[in-house]
């Protein structure tokens, strides 16, 4: 769910702008799991850019201290999500940890970095959310560690199906301050892609594991 719609623009604004988010339609991309895919995002870009990082942290903040009240700590998921989680965390004044896809190997092998928060209130930052397995995993990590999980805030999410139906098996609300289908209307709007391009995007949506052009 989006925060609302005018903050989802201006962050699809924002990422457009700053090649954060890149659509290439007749370009696909090849993502890591061998999808073709229309679009790539890469909102790490932002952590370049001192005013959108700020606009970013502000308006994830502001929103977790809404709908949370003041949690007792912040986790961003590794590695996306240290950067602009710090700085959630900096706006809110609070702890800040982040959570490793899997411990480490060697060393004190933590899988959490930083003060553990047992039976506290954490609220968990992403940059993006795909089908939401990673971002799971760093929750699956908190409460085995006892942390009381309150909901998860990102950047973009691309509104899978999948990712949907991964956040409500584990109970967990998911908020993002745009996703795929308020970035197309941008777009759109700014005449970044075309009509037929937008086609394009939106038919990529319906079957990204098999599209193709």
């Amino acid at each position: 769910m989006i925060f609302d719609k005018n903050t989802a623009k201006k962050t699809a604004e924002l990422l457009l702008q700053i090649n954060a988010i890149k659509l290439q339609p007749q370009e696909p991309f090849t993502w890591a799991s061998g999808w073709k895919s229309p679009i790539y995002c890469d909102n790490r870009i932002t952590l370049s850019y001192p005013e959108i990082r700020k606009t970013l942290a502000k308006n994830l903040a502001t929103f977790i201290e809404q709908t949370y009240g003041k949690p007792d700590v912040i986790a961003g998921v590794a590695t996306g999500a240290i950067g602009i989680g710090l700085l959630v965390a900096e706006v809110l004044n609070l702890p800040f940890i982040y959570v490793r896809p899997e411990a480490k190997k060697h060393g004190r092998k933590n899988q959490i970095e930083g003060i553990v928060p047992s039976n506290k209130s954490v609220v968990v930052v992403e940059d993006l959310i795909s089908t939401g397995k990673s971002s799971l995993n760093a929750v699956k990590a908190l409460r085995e560690d006892k942390a009381d999980v309150k909901g998860m805030v990102a950047i973009f999410n691309y509104g899978f199906d999948i990712a949907v139906e991964n956040f409500e098996q584990e109970a967990l609300a998911l908020h993002t301050l745009s996703n795929y289908e308020n970035l197309l209307e941008q777009a759109l709007d700014t005449a970044y892609i075309t009509k037929e391009q937008h086609k394009t995007l939106q038919d990529w949506k319906t079957n990204p594991a098999e599209w193709n052009i």
